[in-house]
């Protein structure tokens, strides 16, 4: 009975070994790995020319893809500061991260991995982003990949559910130039069962053509873009009678849904159109609200921030509205 015993633990501590070794291991080289890049963030935000930025970043690529390949290294909890974003699904899926480099004429480049599941090996891939902005034509409406994305630096990423399926909406920044920045709100997908993103859906409803909103405007301006719970201004229509008859009318209320507001963007003069050094916000917030599995474009819609300084009421509610204010 003795030896039986004996036998039981000894390959318990066996298996236990083998479980929790290569566990420590892995530790102890994504330390290492991130030890290693961590003062090459430091150069590659901080240092004065374009050399040593593109000499650490280099390295820092090389570092990372390396680091990415490394069993368990999806579990790893970056901590590289707030230049490099670092943005995973809830459900695992996948994690992208980004970071852009500064050029001295003004200019920038982004860089970035994403990190995403197989279902059929069952194991992480990881895919390198290649900047190709000055590429891209027709930016809005475009299907991109990896080899040919909008390199932007990733804020927020967002997840949103219908009939069962989960839909992955990206938030991102970007300096363009010394003369404009871009914001975009972008889709991103895993076609089929692979694990390949892609970038750009055909989710903005009653906009045909549009798989990601685009907004290039002055590098001096400061532009809104979130997701947050917000307040937007909708009609709902009603019978009622009037004069013995009855008529369709449409009852604004206020409702609290989650929506990504942003500020509508314009040039500042008549005449500066397509010129987005000029474009700076209205005033007018817009918002897209995710219904049915799209994003529907509401133009009535405003943030109440928490902040009472900052908080903006409606104009008082008409008793009732001719039609229902949509943009798009």
């Amino acid at each position: 009975m003795k030896i039986k015993v004996c036998v039981k633990v000894f390959f318990a501590v066996l298996f236990l070994s083998t479980v929790i070794r290569p566990q420590a291991q892995n530790r102890d080289v994504m330390s290492a790995y991130q030890r290693n890049m961590q003062p090459l963030v430091e150069k590659i935000s901080g240092a004065s020319t374009d050399n040593e930025r593109y000499n650490a970043n280099e390295l820092f690529v090389q570092l990372f893809e390396e680091a990415l390949n490394v069993e368990e290294s999806f579990h790893w909890k970056w901590d590289l500061g707030t230049y490099v974003s670092v943005l995973t699904s809830s459900d695992r899926q996948f994690r992208i991260i980004t970071w852009p480099v500064m050029r001295d004429n003004g200019e920038y480049e982004c860089f970035g991995f994403v990190q995403s599941y197989n279902p059929k090996s069952e194991q992480y891939d990881v895919y390198t982003l290649h900047d190709k902005s000055d590429e891209i034509i027709s930016a809005a409406e475009v299907l991109l990949e990896p080899e040919n994305w909008l390199g932007c630096v990733y804020q927020e990423l967002i997840e949103t559910k219908f009939e069962g399926k989960t839909f992955y909406t990206l938030i991102g920044w970007t300096g363009v130039n010394a003369l404009t920045q871009r914001k975009v709100i972008e889709p991103v997908c895993f076609r089929g069962n692979t694990s390949k993103p892609q970038f750009g859906q055909a989710l903005f409803r009653r906009e045909k053509n549009l798989r990601r909103v685009v907004l290039e405007y002055s590098s001096k301006a400061m532009v809104n873009v979130r997701f947050d719970e917000q307040v937007v201004r909708t009609y709902e229509n009603k019978k009622i009678k009037k004069k013995n008859r009855t008529i369709n009318v449409q009852v604004p209320k206020e409702e609290k849904m989650k929506m990504i507001l942003f500020d509508e963007i314009a040039p500042m003069l008549p005449g500066m159109e397509g010129l987005p050094q000029y474009y700076t916000p209205t005033g007018t917030e817009m918002a897209y609200i995710f219904n049915n599995g799209r994003w529907e474009l509401r133009d009535n819609a405003q943030g109440r921030l928490s902040d009472p300084k900052l908080n903006k009421d409606f104009e008082p509610l008409p008793k009732t509205a001719p039609a229902y204010s949509v943009g798009g």
